[in-house]
């Protein structure tokens, strides 16, 4: 048997052809790689994303509070490709200095406001317009634990899990057995509070759900590495009801649509800028 041991130098230093899905845009720095100003609606919210688990969160949220009829709550979305590097872009990197999606400029007040990293978007649409995050008391408080379950658990499920089990360049035992234990640990968590609760945070559908759905509830419904089997989802009956039950709900059904731009040409739609891209659109093929 081959001997797969690593020993780490002293000093760790950058390859660049280190491999993996993700070599060409991976990098230990910060900073914009080029100039390019982001383009802009006229809508009160500007969304610059991708339809991952990170971006539906957003678009979920913003299609749900439309669907209230909450007029205020119109958005522009524009796709940021992050297999091209469009997250370091100089215009990005002033709305994020994370380059990651998703990130929102908030034209709605006196002043822009920039908000970027998942959770915060969440939060703040939810107290903007007082929907989707009870207003005070234990109820409130299990919501926020529940968002940030998933802001702590699901890295572990996306660049633990994920990483090793679909993107690394080579397959190895250990990571893998790792991750998936620990995944297979939170579905379970997951599932035993879903036994109790119609939605993760108690009866009423909240930010919560958002944040966890395009996560958990898309991998046990077999959209997420196609690891479902791998990792037995159908035990988590529970989790399998919920997230059954959240795809349905309309406004899912267009968030996850918005910065898609994989998969069937009926499922994407690569920018959005009223409702009307929904029933009119056209795949962008730029």
């Amino acid at each position: 048997m081959a001997d797969t041991r690593y020993t780490p130098d002293k000093v760790w230093s950058w390859d660049e052809a280190s491999g993996g899905k993700f070599a060409t845009i991976n990098r230990p720095i910060s900073g914009s790689t080029h100039e390019k100003v982001l383009p802009q609606g006229q809508h009160p919210f500007q969304l610059y994303s991708l339809a991952t688990p990170n971006g539906v969160k957003v678009t979920v949220m913003l299609e749900e509070l439309l669907a209230l009829g909450i007029k205020e709550a119109e958005y522009d979305a524009f796709l940021i490709n992050i297999g091209e590097g469009d997250q370091f872009s100089s215009g990005f990197v002033n709305v994020n200095p994370n380059s990651k999606i998703p990130a929102l400029i908030d034209k709605s007040g006196d002043k822009e406001v920039n908000v970027f990293e998942s959770a915060s978007i969440l939060l703040h649409l939810a107290e903007k317009f007082s929907q989707f995050l009870p207003i005070a008391g234990p109820a409130r408080t299990e919501t926020f634990n529940w968002l940030f379950w998933a802001q702590g658990s699901a890295p572990f499920l996306g660049g633990g899990f994920g990483h090793f089990y679909a993107y690394a360049p080579e397959k190895y035992e250990y990571p893998i057995n790792r991750y998936t234990m620990e995944v297979k640990r939170q579905l379970d968590v997951l599932d035993k509070q879903l036994s109790k609760n119609t939605y993760v945070a108690g009866e009423e559908y909240s930010i919560a759900d958002m944040a966890v759905w395009p996560w958990y509830g898309v991998l046990v419904r077999g959209g997420l590495y196609e690891a479902a089997e791998f990792l037995q989802v159908n035990d988590f009956k529970n989790v399998v009801r919920w997230a059954n039950q959240i795809a349905e709900r309309p406004a899912v059904k267009r968030g996850i649509m918005v910065n898609r731009a994989w998969g069937e040409l009926s499922e994407q739609l690569h920018e959005r800028h009223t409702a009307d891209d929904f029933d009119n659109k056209t795949a962008d093929k730029k």
